[in-house]
């Protein structure tokens, strides 16, 4: 193969099985039931992590704000990641004033090109926590801390509660995966270690959690069980002065 099929192929990002060569893909099946990307207009890059890039975005059919991320494709060789499928199913199948929601799916004209869009939240704690002059009222943290419906449960156990009755465990609490709107609701986002418990349970991988919300069981490679995952909502709580 010489460097011209090389190129197309690349171009393409599909081969035939029957000759090898690159399949130009038709215009009406580029896209497939998703939207096309080129639908956002993006205004600025709001974060960036391990498994992805966020963008505030406008949807320019109905002028939504939406925050637009891009999975990160650029080293997978085998399609999208499995952390990225993953993300994807957890997040459709939630649905709580607590969790981040994911609207839909949208892809550019390349096969890397993937993007999710969700709910925009102004601003996440670890950026807020940073940027204080001054700590938390205790007016600012009942806000925080509890519904607006008076509820007694504090919103991040509500959001990690309604989780962990799906039997899906987050894996990655902490404050800059906690989202906050102008509405002080909490979002729970960042769904790239999440997992789905299945019977018999079987073996998770202990280097998963940030270090600094990491239990002392993970430390020490204990058994990994979802509990140990609750223990940086301790961390989180004591930082934060409660």
């Amino acid at each position: 193969m010489d460097r011209t099929e090389k190129s197309s192929i690349k171009k393409a990002g599909l081969v035939s099985f029957l000759t090898g060569k690159a399949i130009e893909i038709p215009e009406k099946h580029l896209f497939g039931r998703c939207r096309f990307v080129g639908e956002f207009e993006k205004l600025n890059r709001i974060g960036e992590g391990t498994y992805g890039v966020v963008y505030r975005a406008r949807d320019t059919k109905t002028n939504e704000i939406v925050a637009l991320k891009k999975m990160r494709m650029e080293k997978e060789k085998d399609g999208m990641p499995i952390s990225g499928l993953r993300e994807i199913m957890l997040l459709q199948a939630c649905n709580h004033p607590n969790v981040v929601y994911m609207k839909e799916v949208v892809v550019g004209r390349s096969l890397e090109s993937i993007f999710l869009v969700m709910e925009y939240c102004e601003q996440d704690l670890a950026s807020l926590l940073d940027n204080m002059q001054t700590p938390f009222l205790e007016t600012h943290v009942k806000c925080i801390m509890m519904q607006a419906s008076g509820d007694m449960f504090v919103q991040v156990f509500n959001g990690l509660g309604y989780l962990h009755k799906k039997e899906i465990v987050h894996r990655d609490v902490k404050v800059s995966n906690l989202l906050l709107t102008n509405m002080g609701t909490i979002k729970i986002a960042d769904f790239g270690l999440a997992r789905e418990l299945g019977y018999p349970m079987s073996p998770m991988t202990p280097q998963v959690v940030t270090l600094w919300y990491r239990a002392p069981e993970l430390l020490f490679q204990a058994s990994v069980h979802p509990s140990p995952f609750l223990y940086s909502l301790t961390v989180f709580f004591k930082g934060t002065g409660n």
